[in-house]
């Protein structure tokens, strides 16, 4: 390596996703340092809601010990504010409701476990230049009035929507320009016991007024063709007043505005997510109209797949291609996302035409079925990656694994407590050894577990990744006799988790 690494990892961004990809990469040991350019974390919500599949990944982290009470678990959320609501307790997950958690709550979270593990975030640092020489990363960056350089293997942004290391990197960012004019206030609503929760569709655009269980109501007004004139403008809370007063044709009686910001419908991806030693997560991977908090759970989501790939390679035995199985899993996944942002802001706008539209998926969302396809797909549920190639071996293969009850030598417990390691798992619930004997030269690092199931399980025994998702399983009855199920076995940790270490 040209010149000595200050650090393994350099983060630009410490927000939920920059703060989430540190964490995965601490579990493993990796050195991280994280660049935020703003001097404090911001006291107000970005955005609010952690979807089902979030839920349950977060669950595997323990990130969520007793942070969620029942109060905090919605069974229903939105389809571009039509009626009926999507019905999550339909889900097939663990955690089938959305998790109404703050995102300034989890960055706080997040940023005391970051801590905790030694990593640095260093406040009011600004990521100003990059230079990537094929065996690291240099990084100028601007603090205090002066300027420093810190070098790293990997350099990955977090940065946002208008993010630097985007720009530096020279990664393209195509997609479409705005087309409608929001904006948002935090505030008090004297008046909220007599306003209508939700949204409020009329020929100008859309209100959404959401108290929240702080007392703070959320108002977010949004107009159709028209766009900002200035898009960092500030916002003054007479200019949102008057662009109420035109969507709803009266005004808000709203006092104590305590943030208040613009946005728009502009959507663009990144054509690439990664160039030689810089990566991208989160906005800066991808953008959209903010509905629903889809931006914060597909970052997060990004960050969670990344972490334990990056590390791999950090460490040195990551397989060829593991690292480029990152934009090839998760630009498929923001790919659809953006496209469901667009139906449901399409699905708002005032036109008659549209206005039949809505008549129409109401009827379709009263579809059970429907209903929780819809509910799956949009909290994530439904992601599958093609982990097995043409032939997968067992239908398990690519999907998230669920949380399994089982008993160890330590007792009982489930799938989910066995991954805060952050390692890969083989729970072998068949009784025998072929599989622990398969597996022991990757014990460094896949968690090797025997156990008894409390039910029958769908799989005898089972290869779940650091993220979650199973790369193999063999059947409930594993016929291990011609050694099948093993040499699989050892195929997909080969795969994933590289050459055994004794080779």
């Amino acid at each position: 390596m040209s010149g000595t690494p200050d650090t393994d990892v350099v983060v630009a961004g410490g927000g939920p996703v920059g703060l989430q990809l540190a964490y995965e990469l601490g579990l493993a040991g990796v050195r991280v340092t994280v660049l935020e350019r703003e001097p404090d974390r911001p006291p107000h919500a970005r955005a609010w809601g952690l979807h089902a599949r979030t839920v349950e990944t977060l669950d595997r982290r323990g990130l969520l010990d007793g942070v969620l009470d029942e109060r905090a678990r919605w069974p229903k959320m939105p389809f571009a504010g039509l009626w009926p609501l999507l019905d999550l307790t339909a889900l097939r997950s663990d955690h089938p409701y959305l998790a109404n958690l703050p995102q300034s709550t989890l960055e706080e979270l997040l940023e005391d476990r970051v801590r905790g593990q030694g990593t640095e975030v260093r406040r009011g640092h600004e990521l100003v230049g990059l230079a990537d020489d094929g065996d690291g990363v240099t990084v100028t960056v601007r603090a205090g009035g002066g300027a420093y350089r810190l070098r790293g293997r990997f350099l990955v942004g977090c940065d946002g929507g208008r993010s630097t290391v985007r720009g530096l990197a020279g990664i393209d960012f195509p997609g479409t320009d705005p087309t409608v004019a929001a904006m948002l206030c935090d505030c008090t609503l004297p008046t909220m016991a007599d306003e209508r929760r939700g949204i409020t569709r009329t020929e100008t655009g859309t209100v959404n007024i959401n108290p929240r269980p702080t007392g703070v109501v959320r108002v977010v007004v949004t107009e159709y063709h028209r766009t900002h004139a200035d898009r960092d403008a500030p916002v003054d809370v007479d200019e949102f007043r008057a662009s109420v007063r035109r969507v709803l044709g009266r005004d808000l009686a709203i006092t104590e505005p305590r943030w208040l910001t613009r946005f728009s419908d502009t959507t663009r991806q990144a054509d690439r997510y990664r160039q030689g030693r810089v990566l991208l997560a989160g906005d800066a991977a991808h953008v959209h109209f903010p509905y629903g908090g889809l931006g914060l759970n597909l970052g997060l989501q990004d960050a969670v797949n990344l972490g334990w790939k990056l590390a791999a390679a950090v460490a040195g035995w990551a397989p060829a291609g593991l690292l480029d199985s990152y934009q090839a899993e998760r630009h498929p996944v923001a790919a659809w996302t953006l496209e469901h942002s667009r139906a449901q802001l399409a699905l708002f706008k005032p036109d008659p035409d549209v206005t039949a539209l809505r008549a129409l998926f109401a009827d379709l969302l009263a579809l059970p079925d429907l209903n929780r396809h819809l509910a799956e797909l949009i909290t994530g549920v439904a992601t599958r990656y093609p982990l097995g190639g043409e032939d997968p071996h067992h239908p398990a293969v690519g999907g998230f694994a669920p949380d399994l009850r089982v008993k160890t030598i330590d007792g009982p417990t489930g799938l989910a407590r066995l991954m805060r390691t952050g390692r890969g798992l083989l729970l072998d619930m068949t009784g025998g050894s072929a599989f622990i004997g398969a597996s022991a030269a990757w014990s460094g690092r896949v968690d090797v577990i025997p156990a008894l199931p409390d039910q029958p399980p769908p799989y005898g025994a089972v290869l779940v990744r650091p993220d979650g998702y199973v790369a193999w399983a063999a059947p409930p009855v594993a016929d291990v006799t011609n050694g099948r199920d093993a040499a699989a076995l050892r195929t997909a940790l080969v795969t994933w988790f590289g050459p055994p270490a004794s080779g």
